[in-house]
């Protein structure tokens, strides 16, 4: 404490861990006894004396006026900072002084740390209208200018923290994290700012765990246990420097290690935690910390604190106890009576971080520059010029009787440039974002050092914030290589993710693309489908032109045209010899002249199956139907004529029938015309109604692309078969109504057996036909037509040229009318 013209109070945790008294209302209790005292804490307390002592020696600002100061201990907790800032209003000295004679004799404070803390003094000061300059409470929930409209803070709101957070996260592909805080209201209020921030980016946080306010060890262990058990590699914790120092002991005790810490800016820079037992298993932290500053003289001020200079200050002998582990004034300390002696006057070292480091200050440069934005502030108050100010009638505040709000209405619309960066507040009392990125790496003597490695800038364009230095990091582990934390490992292109049952969204299984549909991005939500001339490719990554495919020339294709080619060449070579041995009597005697119908019909159908290959065109598809259809049924009917003048020569029972002269070779040609033209209309009828035509066939494969003749017409198509199968019928009962009448050489046994072997085929082509897809339907096709041809041929003329050729002596007409009746 020291007097003043003016009095700005000062709240720190100056103790990080409390005793709270037995409660059981049956007697008044005792104070809360704090514990644990922060030498960090007690660094920027100091730090705030000494703007002070500065600012009333230099006499730039507040000139012919001094500025005193208040400073109390809150212990970490918002009870004990409740009354801490009771305490700063009222003071030891005024429990006579007249009330509400005068303006308050405290124009301000500077505090807290901890958000919690922040809240109850805010709403404590409130009623006052006092204002607070908060040093280290970055809860988003102190903008809300309703509920506490005389706050304001030096260090950023953590909506900018969680979003620096939530990209942080997102450049290095950790999906799947957890996330520690503590219990008050800055661990709440940014795990709901994280939540929000990761909200639609593919991030999900495996565990969410609270660390008791009240520490609890058996609470404490079970928390490890979950992050122990948890595949989230990588933990995210929003709490202060207080509760986690116990939770880092046992921690460290249960020996997890593997663990990426993410720090936030409570704990990234704490000095406690830079000793070297802390690096197996924090080494690699990354965080944000606060923007750091230098504080002229600091170093020296600091190292004038001791014992011997301060002999009745209680916290510069707890300051020794905690670095030395000594009791410079036993008499003093009756608390720790174990404690050796020593005799205060030990050098500060450097070594002794946790109040001595002075190299990259941050929480005790936000107190620096608070101070200085009061001072500011006062100043401008204090200078204002008469009819300009901005109170009712443009007056200014009386000097003598300064009020708090005034000041904080100066305090609004401060704007003051301290080493190269500004101070002013927005309109919710917050200050300028902007965070330095912290890794924890190992020091030449084994402790932490606390490596700036980025830039959190939040006055520049949105995604453009984050700008880290890759090659300094050190990751969990002492690794270069990033910590991989994904629930599920990413699906790579070809593939999909299929989001587990009950499970996160970040836990999926990857599902191959399914035919025809491709990702060609990693973590593909779903497979898009190929446009209908395409398909996907082997690994499901791109779309493809579909493989056209028909009845090429390929070995398929040759194959059919050269037995195609063959059997019309041996039935040329047929015709030949019949055209040859014509005069002879097994030649004239089964009519030559139908049987050189047949022959050359038969060498028309072999040729016709050489349309049905290669690809499909207008044309090709009108000829391939057409030609076919017009051949056999020329070929059919020759062998019809040739059945009936069978019959009608084996049947004439009577010397003088003469119904021999109704099938004389004008009739036979006739029978033949009508029946061949029955099938010309039918087909013209086909092509002019609805003609074959090339199409594309998609859906007998999907991968490919089938290129084939439609019959346009299925009725014409099947009443073309249908006639060459009824012509076939037809040709069969009369043969074999024929089959058994006398004569050496019946050939209509032979007609018979043609028949049989024809029909069969084609009865046996239905349904391979119609079940056969792509080209194998033409091949199909094509294989009824050449097997059909080729058992007409060999079926009619093979015994007559085995006669002709092998057995010229009974090619005589003695022999073929030696068995006639």
């Amino acid at each position: 404490m020291a007097d003043g013209d003016y009095v700005i109070g000062g709240i720190f945790p100056l103790h990080y861990n409390q005793e709270m008294p037995d409660i059981n209302y049956t007697y008044r209790p005792a104070a809360v006894k704090c514990n644990g005292f922060d030498p960090r804490a007690f660094r920027w307390a100091l730090a705030m004396r000494l703007s002070v002592e500065v600012i009333n020696q230099s006499g730039k600002l507040l000139p012919n006026h001094t500025l005193g100061y208040k400073i109390f201990d809150s212990c970490a907790y918002p009870l004990t900072g409740q009354r801490a800032a009771l305490s700063v209003l009222n003071g030891p000295f005024q429990a006579h002084a007249p009330m509400c004679s005068s303006a308050s004799p405290l124009l301000a404070v500077i505090g807290e740390s901890g958000s919690a803390q922040s809240i109850v003094v805010s709403k404590s000061l409130h009623p006052f209208r006092i204002p607070m300059i908060s040093y280290f409470s970055s809860c988003a929930c102190l903008s809300d200018r309703t509920k506490y409209p005389n706050f304001f803070r030096v260090i950023p709101n953590d909506d900018y923290q969680v979003k620096a957070m939530a990209q942080l996260l997102l450049r290095y592909g950790w999906r799947w994290v957890g996330v520690v805080r503590g219990d008050h209201a800055y661990g709440l209020f940014a795990l709901q700012g994280l939540l929000r921030e990761l909200k639609g980016t593919g991030v999900c946080v495996a565990y969410q765990e609270m660390i008791p306010l009240l520490y609890n060890q058996q609470k404490a262990l079970e928390i490890i246990e979950v992050m122990r058990s948890s595949t989230a590699r990588v933990v995210v914790v929003f709490s202060a420097e207080g509760e986690m120092t116990p939770f880092l002991k046992d921690y460290m005790e249960q020996n997890v290690t593997g663990i990426q810490w993410v720090a936030s800016e409570a704990w990234v820079t704490a000095s406690v935690f830079t000793t070297s037992k802390y690096y197996t298993y924090l080494g690699g932290t990354i965080g944000f910390g606060i923007r750091q500053g230098q504080i002229p003289g600091l170093r020296d001020y600091l190292q004038m604190v001791n014992p011997v200079r301060y002999p009745s200050n209680p916290m510069v002998q707890e300051l020794w106890e905690a670095l030395y582990g000594c009791s410079p004034s036993p008499s003093l300390s009756p608390s720790r009576p174990l404690l050796p002696p020593c005799s205060g006057q030990e050098a500060i070292l450097d070594q002794h971080s946790a109040y001595m480091n002075t190299s990259s200050p941050r929480v005790t440069y936000n107190v620096y520059k608070a101070v200085y934005a009061i001072t500011h502030s006062m100043h401008n108050l204090l200078y204002c010029q008469p009819g300009t100010g901005p109170f009712l009638n443009h007056s200014c505040a009386n000097s003598n009787n300064v009020y708090p709000w005034q000041v904080q209405h100066y305090l609004q619309e401060v704007d003051v440039s301290i080493a190269g960066e500004t101070i002013k507040f927005d309109w919710k009392g917050d200050s300028i974002p902007y965070y330095d990125i912290i890794n924890w790496q190992k020091g030449s003597g084994g402790n932490i050092e606390f490596i700036t490695v980025g830039v959190f800038d939040g006055t520049k364009d949105p995604g453009k914030e984050l700008v880290i230095q890759e090659e300094k990091i050190v990751w969990a582990g002492h690794q270069s290589k990033v910590v991989v934390s994904v629930c599920s490992a990413s699906c790579r292109p070809g593939f999909r993710k299929a989001v587990r049952h009950g499970e996160p969204l970040c836990c999926f299984d990857c599902v191959p693309c399914d035919g025809g549909k491709i990702s060609n991005q990693t973590d593909s939500i779903d497979c898009e489908a190929c446009p209908e001339d395409y398909w996907s490719n082997a690994d499901g990554t791109l779309c493809i032109l579909k493989v056209v495919e028909f009845l090429s020339h390929d070995a398929m294709g040759i194959a059919l045209m050269v037995i195609a080619v063959v059997g019309a060449c041996l039935t040329a070579a047929v015709l030949g010899v019949f055209l040859h041995h014509r005069t002879t009597p097994i030649v004239r005697i089964n009519n030559s002249e139908l049987s050189f119908f047949i022959l050359l019909s038969l060498t028309l159908c072999f040729l016709c199956a050489l349309v049905f290959i290669g690809e499909p065109t207008s044309w090709s598809c009108m000829l391939r139907h057409t030609a076919f259809s017009i051949t056999f049924s020329l070929c059919i009917s020759c062998i019809l004529g040739k059945t009936l003048v069978v019959l009608a020569a084996f049947t004439a029972t009577r010397p003088g029938d003469n119904i021999m002269k109704w099938l004389g070779p004008k009739q036979q040609r006739f029978i033949i015309i009508c029946c061949t033209l029955v099938q010309v209309l039918i087909c013209a009828a086909w092509l002019i109604a609805a003609p074959p035509f090339p199409i594309k066939n998609t859906q007998a494969y999907h991968s490919k692309i089938i290129l084939e003749c439609s019959v346009g017409s299925q009725l014409a198509f099947w009443c073309v078969l249908g006639y060459i199968g009824f012509l076939a019928c037809l040709c069969f009962i009369l043969a074999f109504l024929a089959r058994k009448l006398p004569g050496n050489f019946n050939e209509a046994k032979y007609i018979t057996f043609s028949m049989l072997i024809f029909c069969a085929v084609w009865i046996s082509f239905i349904p391979a036909y119609v079940s056969s897809p792509g080209k194998y339907t033409v091949a199909v096709e094509i294989f009824a037509i050449l097997a059909s041809s080729f058992g007409l041929l060999f079926c009619l003329f093979a015994p007559k040229c085995y006669i002709i050729l092998l057995k010229p002596e009974k090619n005589t007409k003695q022999h073929l009318m030696l068995n006639k009746k």
